[in-house]
């Protein structure tokens, strides 16, 4: 397979790539690391949100549970997703790489909880 390479002469990621890296996934853990893929640097979405883009609006948790086993971060950035308060979930060192990922990309966090409004929310 030929594989298109940028500047830097890393492989690039496109939709069609990552699908195929995701084969071993079930369709509903492709379906919660796509619409999460969707998801513009700058903006955030809730665990509630993607269950909700994906047709599942009760399954945040498992949502919740795809993206702890999310292959390709921050390619697929698992980082743009609060809970429906802002809280960042995971243990202390996952908190901390997603504030730190969220904060240099200018969202506004205050603790361990992003600041939602609607100029952020995707």
């Amino acid at each position: 397979m030929h594989r298109k390479e940028s500047e830097r002469g890393k492989p690039e990621w496109n939709r069609e790539r990552i699908l195929q890296y995701l084969s071993g996934k079930t369709d509903f853990e492709k379906a919660v690391l796509m619409a999460t893929l969707e998801i513009p640097r700058g903006k955030v979405s809730t665990y509630k949100r993607i269950a909700e883009k994906i047709g599942r609006p009760r399954a945040c948790r498992a949502v919740g549970n795809a993206l702890h086993k999310n292959p390709l971060a921050p390619i697929i950035p698992c980082h743009r997703v609060v809970r429906s308060d802002g809280l960042l979930a995971g243990d202390e060192e996952c908190v901390e790489m997603r504030r730190r990922r969220l904060l240099e990309e200018g969202i506004p966090v205050e603790g361990n909880r992003v600041k939602l409004s609607k100029e952020i929310l995707f």
